[in-house]
């Protein structure tokens, strides 16, 4: 039988592999959004089991959402990149 170490980082931050197109700011992006799922699940198990309150509870999923609306948008994602600041197609 195999002995593996278990890095404590890949214990609690586990992370998918990635199937969609290969870029950098879609690699980043996945990153960014599968930081954001596990962190809005430590916070629903924290208000589940009392630890935190509900209004609490929202306000640090409402700040992680905006986070990822900002990554987003500095990133670029689902943005056409063959059109100008007009909307017009380049060429």
């Amino acid at each position: 039988m195999e002995n593996k170490i278990v890095n404590k980082d890949d214990f609690l931050y586990p992370r998918g592999r990635y199937y969609g197109q290969v870029k950098p700011e879609n690699l980043v992006f996945n990153a960014n959004l599968q930081e954001f799922a596990q962190r809005v699940s430590y916070i629903c198990n924290l208000e589940t089991g009392g630890k935190l309150p509900p209004g609490e509870a929202y306000e640090q999923i409402k700040d992680l959402w905006k986070q990822l609306k900002r990554s987003k948008k500095e990133l670029r994602i689902g943005e056409d990149p063959f059109q100008n600041d007009q909307g017009e197609a380049e060429g």
